[in-house]
Formats: C-alpha cells, sequence, structure tokens
C-alpha cells in the first residue's frame, strides 16, 4: 500500500515539472494557469474574484496576475453591460494561440494506457474534490456536471441563475458550479 508521504511527492514533483516548463514561455506559472482557467471558463466565471478563487490565492495577487497577462494582449477587460462596476476578462487570440502549443505534461498524459488515463482523472478529481471539501472550496466544473444544468434542444439552461446557455457553455467551466451526478473540479 503507497503511504500519504509517497503521493504527496509524487504530485509535488509533477507539479514542478509542469511548471518548470512553464517558465519557459513569456509568462510565469501563475499567468499561464490564470490564462488557461480564463480560456475554459465561462462568461460568469470570469472576474477577478473568480480567477482568484480558481488560483487559490489572494484577490490582489489575482489582480496583479491578470494586469500582467492584459499588459502582454493576453487577455481584455470587458465591462458588463448591466453593472459597469463589474468587469470580466476576455482571452484574446494571441492569448488563444499560445493555449495551443502542446506541453510535455500533455504529451506523456497521451502516452499512457486509456486505461491508466480514466483511473487517473477519477482518482485526482476525487482528491481534489476532498480537499476543497476541507477547505470549504468551489469545485469549478463543468457546466453539464452541475445540479443546476437542464439540457434544452437549444443548448442547456442554468437553473440558479436562470439563464439560457449556449450549446458550448455546457463544456465550459462555471464558479457557481455545484456537483451534480458527474463531478469535475
Amino acid at each position: 500500500m503507497t503511504d500519504t508521504q509517497t503521493i504527496r511527492d509524487l504530485i509535488d514533483r509533477l507539479t514542478r515539472l509542469n511548471a518548470s516548463e512553464e517558465w519557459n514561455g513569456p509568462l510565469n506559472p501563475s499567468q499561464f494557469a490564470a490564462l488557461s482557467y480564463l480560456a475554459r471558463a465561462n462568461r460568469f466565471s470570469r472576474a477577478p474574484s473568480h480567477v482568484a478563487d480558481f488560483l487559490a490565492t489572494t484577490r490582489g495577487t489575482a489582480s496583479q496576475t491578470l494586469k500582467a497577462l492584459a499588459r502582454k494582449a493576453f487577455i481584455a477587460e470587458a465591462r458588463s453591460e448591466s453593472d459597469k462596476r463589474s468587469i470580466r476578462y476576455d482571452v484574446t487570440r494571441e492569448g488563444q494561440d499560445l493555449l495551443k502549443e502542446t506541453s510535455e505534461l500533455e504529451s506523456a498524459v497521451d502516452t499512457l494506457p486509456p486505461e491508466i488515463t480514466e483511473s487517473l482523472a477519477a482518482s485526482l478529481k476525487a482528491l481534489v474534490l476532498a480537499l476543497l471539501q476541507q477547505r470549504g472550496g468551489r469545485s469549478f466544473g463543468l457546466c453539464r456536471t452541475c445540479r443546476h444544468h437542464e439540457r434544452t434542444a437549444a443548448g442547456g439552461h442554468c437553473r440558479l441563475l436562470d439563464v439560457s446557455l449556449k450549446p458550448h457553455e455546457a463544456s465550459q467551466l462555471c464558479h457557481e458550479h455545484t456537483p451534480g451526478q458527474e463531478t469535475a473540479p
């Protein structure tokens, strides 16, 4: 049986290997994580506070990260039409292009047999959800896995926010996510 320290060491090593690769480009690991999150987040989940929650950091740190991404033209600030005080960030074409590059970690995962990747994904989801539950954090799961998501002919409906969803939004991360039938951190 594998002990807790071995699992912790493996996760730490994997995280460090991945972060060292991210330092080789135009972004540091925190900026890359924020950009990646924004590219996968739905229209309701791109505020600075949502980025801070997802990255498990302070709002001030998230704000500085977002400012750096905006200066580098990887994201653009957009004001809400209904509340001019509210802002969100959208990923620019340059940011999307940067995220298209395959990382060494993705390449390594792609070499694993499907049964191992499925088991690994399920185990990591369970671990992340357990840690989030201990901390009282949000799951940030895919819209389609949320208990508030309702499938419709037009794409979907969020019962929590009472808004219609476009088909592609079912596969985006949501700050308001509440795990339903299928859970994803």
